[in-house]
């Protein structure tokens, strides 16, 4: 079983050690008290990469480094993965995850400072992976093209690799037409859901010990093409393209979603990415259709309210897509698909946006951003 307590401990063990060898040393500090960094995932054909930003303690950017996957993306357009969570930071933040999707397969990196060692590189078990979940040493990896499914794998821990979980494959309700977006688990690690655009359909399974995805379930998104999503607690706050809008959802016990918000317009065009401040007191989405993020308020029982229809502006054309928050919640970092920067905003206790600078170099075709 994935999940006995000699294999956890072991895990933890063996990572603590790849920390050390990573070059990660010195005292540990809060997340207040030192700089981070920022990642974006370059996504091209002729080579995927990692490009690395140092994000300094007044949360300005500064390129820093550029880090081969070993594999290839897909790169065209301002959206091509059409995802959210393609790039994904684990245990601790000393792992990063990110997929190839012109490879078919998923990397795996060691975070030690500003610079990352490739561990490993598996087959995704599928065509085109857009998006990663990363709970412990449990990974699942969602694949778009071909039949869409989502496949498991665990972080061996003595090897530091990944391994597939056998029989942990599942094909998506809605088939070939589906058009996922993205993955993820629920904190406590006992779901996983994925959404589809193509067929305005939301997937939850329950989790069992063995990492095993059962019990699946579909449940009709409250606003069409669902996107992207992120969980406060147990609710799932779900970013819909068309109209742009977020909707919110209790998630029980068996996995089964129940509708908190309805459908709630930002006024905006074609929002993607969703993610919660920290605190748990607001939601941002951008809407990459109108240069703009948006800011909702969360109640205590889930629930939304729109805070603001243009909390920030990143101007006509500049198509904003992927997002990131830095692990001290004081930054919120925008990828602008157009113009190939990454966007600084300051995070007041208000829930405002205060833009403090940009950072530029990202190659047309990136897809997928996260920050510590």
């Amino acid at each position: 079983m994935y999940g006995n307590k000699a294999l956890v401990l072991r895990c933890l063990g063996a990572l603590v050690a790849m920390a050390v060898l990573a070059g990660i040393s010195g005292s540990v500090a809060s997340a207040e008290d030192r700089p981070g960094a920022v990642y974006v995932l370059t996504n091209q054909p002729t080579g995927n990469s990692v490009m690395v930003y140092a994000r300094a303690a007044d949360g300005t950017l500064s390129f820093s480094g550029s880090f081969s996957t070993g594999g290839k993306g897909a790169g065209t357009g301002a959206d091509p993965l059409g995802s959210q969570g393609s790039l994904v930071l684990g245990r601790w933040r000393r792992l990063l995850f990110a997929v190839n999707a012109g490879s078919n397969d998923l990397s795996l990196f060691a975070v030690g400072g500003l610079r990352l060692r490739l561990l490993d590189r598996v087959a995704s078990g599928g065509q085109m992976p857009v998006s990663v979940a990363v709970h412990g040493h449990l990974v699942y990896v969602l694949n778009a093209g071909g039949t869409p499914n989502v496949k498991g794998f665990v972080l061996e821990p003595c090897a530091c690799r990944l391994v597939p979980l056998l029989g942990s494959k599942r094909t998506l309700p809605g088939g070939s037409s589906s058009s996922p977006a993205e993955v993820a688990f629920s904190p406590d690690g006992d779901s996983l859901m994925v959404t589809e655009k193509g067929t305005n359909k939301i997937d939850t399974w329950t989790v069992n010990d063995e990492g095993f995805a059962e019990n699946g379930t579909t449940t009709d998104s409250s606003g069409a093409t669902p996107f992207g999503f992120t969980f406060v607690h147990d609710f799932a706050i779900v970013s819909e393209a068309g109209p742009s809008a977020l909707s919110s959802y209790e998630l029980e016990d068996n996995a089964h979603l129940q509708l908190l918000t309805a459908s709630l317009a930002d006024t905006q065009k074609a929002n993607c990415w969703v993610l919660a401040t920290k605190n748990t007191r607001y939601a941002y989405t951008t809407n990459t259709g109108s240069g703009t993020i948006s800011s909702y308020s969360i109640a205590r029982g889930g629930t939304l309210s729109l805070l603001s229809a243009i909390a920030a502006n990143t101007g006509a054309g500049t198509a904003p897509v992927d997002m990131a928050l830095s692990d001290d919640g004081r930054f919120l970092y925008a990828r602008e698909a157009v113009k190939g920067k990454v966007d600084v905003f300051r995070v007041e206790s208000d829930g405002s946006l205060t833009p403090i600078g940009s950072a530029g170099g990202v190659p047309a075709g990136a897809q997928g951003v996260a920050a510590r």
